[in-house]
């Protein structure tokens, strides 16, 4: 039975940016490196650093999906916490790291800002789920 309906939202959600994040990476961004001035070991660490990012978000998936159902939603709270703080800092990261090398790059970054702030969100609505007691 489900007991949290944003945490379940927000652990779908979750899956799914970790599919379209290896997805996007594989087919758009990590091609662009298969230029000759760019080292073997460089284009490695790209890679893995851009696949952390799809890991993470898919561990994030599944840890919601099963606080979406756990009994006592006290218990997991602190874990959504600690998500909704990662999003957080993942944000600023990535605005920051965008305006500290092209402030025009702004504009690139808008569609994922907003998606993290909307996602953030979520998290934060299911942290404000009380247990619901049900009296036999």
């Amino acid at each position: 039975m489900i007991k949290n309906y944003y945490y379940l939202v927000a652990g779908i959600l979750a899956i799914i940016f970790s599919i379209a994040l290896a997805w996007n990476g594989q087919t758009h961004i990590l091609p662009t490196l298969n230029v000759d001035k760019i080292s073997a070991e460089t284009k490695s660490i790209f890679f893995y650093v851009w696949h952390i990012n799809t890991a993470e978000n898919m561990l994030f998936g599944v840890a919601f999906i099963f606080m979406s159902v756990h009994k006592d939603l006290s218990k997991v709270r602190f874990t959504a916490w600690i998500i909704a703080i990662l999003m957080l800092v993942r944000g600023i990261v990535m605005v920051g790291g965008t305006l500290l090398y092209r402030t025009e790059g702004l504009k690139t970054v808008w569609v994922d800002s907003i998606v993290f702030i909307l996602y953030t969100g979520l998290i934060l609505l299911g942290i404000s789920v009380k247990d619901r007691i049900i009296n036999k």
